[in-house]
């Protein structure tokens, strides 16, 4: 009983979680804070009343920006019993006059308290060219005035599939353009799967980051091998992860992979910087300013001595997990070329070992192909695109979306091999060939 109670809580929205709201095809990565205003689709409202509620609810917003339990209607219908419908729209004319309901009038019901599918059925009934479309043309007007007046809000669970269409849509250049279902190959082919050792180098916003930690569910490990200074991960935070998922997540400076290859990195001592910080800090400041606020910048220079003794512990640990070279897979997915970052960190990977990397352009990839294939030690080497094509499936009007994605990039797979051949027991001559197999003959008959 108690464990079906805690199946219910976690399909239920709750307070300060991460939910992604939907309206239509587009998507926004909010939290739930109580009284906090969210903007989404240059409309304002509240999330309060959504607390307590299951995932994958539709809201209806009121005009005060309080949320309401949506109920679907599936098709609207005009006043008459049966639905009338012209045979061509070659009669009408598209004058600005077929419509009787003004602005105003529309406004006026907004403010009477009229929901959209109210007002909807409104301006079916004050239409005069309505009943003469044909049933495409009418079925293609409700759309658009539900898109324009229905104010329904869908509360999603954040996912990685879902993650991934929201910055697809709203900013690719953040995630490299990486598309979904490119995604969903990438996170096949590395193998990644619980209990696993992963390293993930990307620039997608912790995207991919977000995605492989998903997938193994809070068990194993993940070391983020970032650029730069500090690691940027947005896209993690969205995901709302329980606390243990913060726990098999380590992170390393790309920068000091030849010096942990090369056995010169030092992670037991401390940072000379750190040691200098408080100092400087002090004698930056001219004996004209005020005591409160030299001790201020001393207070400041202790936060930051403390969060580079934090940083420094955390990059010993990824380090002791990569000095064994015995991780279970590796992404690639940046704006950086990838191939001298590909060369150093698959040294850390076992043999027999799968490698995803990930590009928006092929040119990149061809380079990498060409020199794994120079140095050896990998097998299986693919390059392939991804290509996803959106369907339209209605009654008598089946086919292709006339917008759609051009292209979802590319990514080069393959798998490791150990280098070191098997090592001879005894002397061979190599003039002497090696016995044949005998050829065996049926002696029973």
């Amino acid at each position: 009983m108690a464990d079906n109670l805690d199946d219910d809580s976690q399909c239920r929205i709750k307070e300060g979680d991460y939910v992604v709201l939907k309206r239509g095809g587009i998507f926004k990565a909010v939290q739930i804070q109580l009284k906090k205003k969210v903007i989404f689709e240059k409309q304002w409202f509240f999330l309060d009343n959504a607390v307590g509620h299951l995932y994958s609810t539709a809201f209806e917003i009121a005009a005060c920006g309080s949320l309401s339990l949506s109920f679907f209607v599936r098709s609207l219908c005009v006043s008459a019993d049966v639905k009338e419908a012209g045979t061509d729209n070659r009669n009408i004319v598209d004058d600005g006059k077929s419509q009787k309901l003004t602005r105003d009038d529309i406004e006026t019901l907004k403010e009477q308290g009229l929901k959209g599918q109210e007002i909807i059925q409104q301006l079916i009934d004050n239409s005069s060219t309505f009943k003469d479309k044909t049933e495409y043309a009418q079925d293609k007007y409700i759309k658009k005035k539900k898109k324009k007046y229905e104010n329904i809000v869908t509360i999603l669970k954040p996912s990685c599939r879902i993650l991934a269409m929201m910055y697809h849509g709203r900013e690719p250049s953040k995630i490299c353009h990486l598309r979904y279902d490119a995604l969903a190959q990438m996170l096949t082919l590395a193998n990644i799967h619980a209990g696993s050792k992963v390293l993930v180098f990307e620039t997608c916003s912790g995207l991919v980051l977000g995605s492989v930690m998903e997938r193994m569910g809070g068990y194993g490990s993940v070391i983020q091998m970032y650029p730069g200074g500090d690691p940027l991960r947005p896209g993690v935070q969205s995901f709302g992860f329980p606390a243990h998922f913060h726990d098999m997540l380590h992170e390393f400076p790309i920068s000091r992979v030849n010096a942990l290859l090369a056995g010169t990195l030092d992670t037991t001592g401390k940072d000379p910087s750190a040691a200098c910080l408080l100092k400087k800090s002090i004698l930056a400041f001219n004996q004209r300013f005020s005591v409160l606020i030299l001790f201020i910048s001393s207070f400041q220079a202790q936060e930051r001595k403390v969060k580079l003794e934090e940083k420094r512990k955390r990059m010993a640990a990824a380090a002791a997990l990569l000095e064994g070279r015995n991780a279970d897979g590796l992404i690639i997915a940046s704006r950086f070329h990838p191939c001298p970052v590909l060369l150093g960190l698959l040294k850390f990977l076992s043999p027999s070992r799968p490698f995803v990397i990930y590009s928006q352009y092929k040119e990149p990839l061809i380079e990498c192909y060409t020199k794994l294939k120079e140095h050896g030690g990998t097998v299986s080497l693919r390059l392939t695109d991804t290509w996803l094509r959106h369907y339209q499936v209605l009654p008598n009007r089946t086919h292709p979306m006339l917008l759609m994605s051009g292209g979802g990039g590319y990514i080069l797979s393959g798998t490791t091999v150990s280098t070191d051949g098997p090592k001879a027991t005894g002397p061979q001559r190599a003039d002497k060939p090696a016995p044949k197999r005998l050829k065996l003959t049926d002696t029973d008959r």
